[in-house]
């Protein structure tokens, strides 16, 4: 049987007379052994803030990470979090507004109108309709809508409401609303399908460390020429030209808070073949989800504590010294610092936790190099190890001043890779996807440990593609063609 938990961050914003529910304050729900192990859990996340890296970001992206249903999910708090996003999504709702609304456009001093929608429901019936709708595209608890009308009217705004912000009639209908929402779940609409064979490539050519080389993106080019697919180079201005492509392939850095992220958005809702998709690209920037993701799945890790303000003495004792400190989406070793005492251990996390409301401490395990896994479409696609930077525990070490020094290659038959690493790598991208990720594994005389899953692993001329070549660009084309094959046969 489902467990459903109301999930707060004061206990008093749920003091409504006539509420039943369990209550559980988020600080429990992010450490409490209970939650960890139980798997039949359904969240109602109802923290305050839902901002990214805030307790309530947490409190969702854990409860996904630990297989538990969630409201709101990671991916609906960042579709909200900007209009560039969201504005796709209700673009096919504005007719409906425009004629639910058509009585307020003969009042010429009514230009702005809102509406609270709880659980996919309102309270004016002739607007019900259009609150489904938006609850469809965007679940989430409490939202406030707002409509403009500028000749027309349309959506001007969603925005996530607080419960604790709630005056006492619309508390009263919050009752009703849950009420409803506890018995009866509204489907999520497909999206529609592509069938042309023109493929984007989003890159930086200023990036100082991309994720491929120019030498790269010519031979990715020339490989979708070979399969019948046109490759273009597009970068970040061309967001606008998006559509224009059956498929997207992101060859720049990925970050949630980041033109990548509503670029895969974009594609994904324009029915396009994306690789990263987005929900690769949020699974797999956030080390504090991987970490829990991975023990949940008993998948093997160095020790890894999941760090609060109040936890530092807790991680200290069940990792020791030296430990190292990571930021939640830090990329290319940046974002990384090893301590060795617990004076560094108080001043570093003093500043990470600046920036983030919760950090990953993890177990120092040094190894000459790091194993890379390149896996594609839950397959073993290329090996390769990178070895640490010279007299550096990294691979990559920063000078502060921009620079960066980088550790030597070494790029094999996968089929010459230790068995051991191979298999747990495979078992570890299963989690995130079908996608193409880059595993990085350490082995010791101990064993083999996962250490984080890349959504956007390296693919550079002269290093990783060392022994397939040009296979390598041409398998990963294949791929698309093969996506799109099957998007076109669907559409039939």
């Amino acid at each position: 049987m489902i467990r459903q938990i109301i999930v707060v961050e004061h206990r008093s914003d749920l003091n409504i007379e006539g509420f039943k529910g369990e209550v559980v304050h988020v600080d429990d729900y992010l450490t409490g052994q209970d939650y960890i192990e139980q798997k039949q859990i359904q969240v109602v996340n109802l923290c305050r803030k839902h901002s990214y890296l805030s307790v309530g970001y947490y409190c969702s992206l854990l409860a996904e990470a630990r297989g538990h249903r969630v409201l709101p999910s990671v991916k609906t708090m960042l579709d909200l979090s900007r209009k560039s996003m969201y504005s796709l999504d209700t673009e096919n709702i504005d007719s409906r507004v425009q004629k639910a609304l058509s009585r307020y456009t003969r009042d010429s001093a009514a230009i702005l109108f809102d509406m609270d929608v709880f659980f996919g429901r309102c309270q004016s019936e002739p607007l019900s309709g259009i609150a489904r709708q938006i609850f469809e595209a965007f679940p989430y608890p409490l939202l406030r809508v707002t409509f403009q009308r500028h000749g027309q009217w349309r959506i001007g705004a969603i925005k996530p409401v607080a419960i604790h912000r709630l005056d006492a009639l619309s508390r009263t209908f919050f009752l009703d609303a849950f009420d409803a929402y506890r018995k009866k779940q509204w489907r999520i609409p497909k999206g529609k399908t592509a069938s042309r064979y023109d493929l984007a490539i989003l890159h930086d050519p200023n990036d100082p460390m991309p994720p491929s080389n120019a030498k790269a993106l010519n031979h990715f080019i020339k490989a979708g020429k070979a399969l019948g697919i046109e490759v273009e180079l597009i970068g970040k201005k061309d967001y606008a030209r998006l559509a224009e492509y059956d498929a997207l392939f992101i060859r720049d850095t990925t970050r949630i808070d980041h033109y990548t992220y509503r670029f895969a958005k974009k594609a994904e809702s324009e029915g396009m073949v994306v690789i990263d998709d987005p929900k690769s690209i949020l699974l797999c920037t956030n080390k504090v989800y991987l970490a829990e993701l991975l023990r949940a799945k008993k998948i093997p890790t160095p020790k890894t504590v999941i760090v609060g303000r109040n936890d530092l003495k807790a991680a200290e004792e069940i990792i020791g010294f030296p430990m190292v400190l990571k930021v939640p989406d830090g990329s290319f070793s940046q974002g990384v610092f090893k301590v060795e005492n617990s004076d560094a251990l108080r001043d570093i996390s003093a500043r990470l936790f600046k920036e983030s409301e919760l950090i990953l401490a993890q177990e120092f395990l040094y190894t000459e190099f790091d194993w890379r896994i390149g896996i594609l479409n839950k397959k073993p696609l290329y090996a390769s190890q990178y070895f640490m930077s010279k007299k550096h525990w990294q691979i990559v070490q920063y000078d502060g001043k921009g620079g960066f020094k980088e550790g030597n290659f070494r790029t094999i038959p996968v089929e010459e890779v230790p068995k051991k690493v191979v298999d747990v790598a495979l078992k570890a991208a299963k989690l995130i996807g079908d996608g193409l990720y880059g595993v990085d594994v350490k082995q010791n005389e101990k064993g083999v440990y996962v250490i984080e899953i890349n959504d956007n692993p390296n693919l550079d001329a002269g290093v990783e593609d060392v022994h397939l070549k040009e296979r390598l660009y041409r398998t990963i084309m294949e791929e698309f063609a093969r996506r799109l094959d099957k998007q076109t046969a669907s559409a039939k």
